[in-house]
């Protein structure tokens, strides 16, 4: 075939081109399937409460405890709702939980940067070894601390207000360990050349640290959020008027001389659970990036 020929349109032959093989499907091990099907059980077990609760939710107080093998009542009873709604000010527990939950989370969030900054870069005399002794807070069970930090709260005229429910716990040695663990993971030489052009600490801190911890962050902002939304015995003894209650102490309300009301309080519990459960879902992406990318690492 000569070049002129080739110009006006023809074409190689193709079928004297060798077909690349189709690639090859990689098999999945049968211990995939088992390690799946195991996830998804323990999903199921860990999810049937919560179904549990949103299904009684629903039933007539009479048909709470009844023993017929029906998992729904025989009607569903939505007043529930609206009496949990009416027969505790749980408006105002909802906004209190919230303002403590989301005060509470930035507090120790912005305490745990700074406290994992100091043991991570900062160098002054000790420093490992006090960093050890404020790392064995985290064994004392908040049992033992709670008549200190009554007396302390007392003295700061803090009893029965939202403060006390704040501020107590928002220096926590977690949170610390957490991003300093992963800041000890960080290469320094992006905070030395900052520091060589004139940046201090706390410029280091907010320009070139902050961006990077983000993941860990979110995980400290999470877990403060939760804790804060779900603790009972410390507000059970610093809060005395039902206007600064938080939600366990709005659920307890449905507890008196006479008995529970399982309907109501399972409707109360399961609005309690969905703020919490929204921020995981909203988070979970950080959450899990912050957990895997050396947080709980460190040298």
């Amino acid at each position: 075939m000569t070049t002129d020929t080739m110009a006006k349109g023809a074409t190689p032959n193709t079928g004297a081109m060798k077909r690349q093989p189709p690639a090859r499907r990689r098999k999945k091990r049968p211990g995939t399937y088992i390690s799946r099907a195991g996830i998804i059980l323990a999903g199921l077990i860990f999810f049937f409460p919560f179904l549990w609760m949103v299904a009684t939710s629903l039933k007539p107080t009479s048909e709470v405890f009844s023993t017929g093998s029906n998992f729904l009542a025989s009607r569903v009873e939505w007043s529930n709702y609206v009496t949990a709604w009416t027969a505790i000010p749980f408006a105002q527990v909802i906004a209190n939980s919230f303002l403590v939950s989301i005060a509470g989370a930035v507090l120790t969030t912005v305490v745990s940067l700074l406290s994992a900054y100091a043991f991570a870069r900062l160098q002054f005399k000790h420093r490992d070894k006090l960093f050890l002794v404020f790392l064995g807070t985290l064994v004392l069970p908040q049992e033992v601390l709670v008549i200190p930090l009554y007396i302390m709260m007392n003295k700061l005229d803090l009893v029965n207000s939202l403060p006390a429910l704040i501020v107590p716990f928002a220096f926590g040695a977690f949170g610390a360990f957490l991003i300093r663990q992963f800041l000890l993971s960080l290469p320094v030489e992006f905070e030395e050349a900052a520091r060589i052009d004139g940046a201090g600490s706390l410029r280091i801190l907010w320009s070139v640290i902050l961006p990077l911890v983000r993941a860990p962050l979110a995980v400290v902002a999470v877990f403060s959020f939760i804790d804060y939304w779900s603790s009972f015995l410390w507000p059970l003894i610093v809060i005395n008027d039902v206007s600064q209650a938080t939600i366990p102490l709005g659920l307890s309300m449905f507890s008196g001389e006479r008995g529970t009301d399982w309907g109501p309080l399972m409707a109360a519990a399961t609005v309690a659970v969905i703020p919490s459960l929204l921020v995981v879902i909203l988070l979970q992406r950080q959450l899990v990036k912050g957990v895997s990318m050396g947080g709980f690492g460190g040298r």
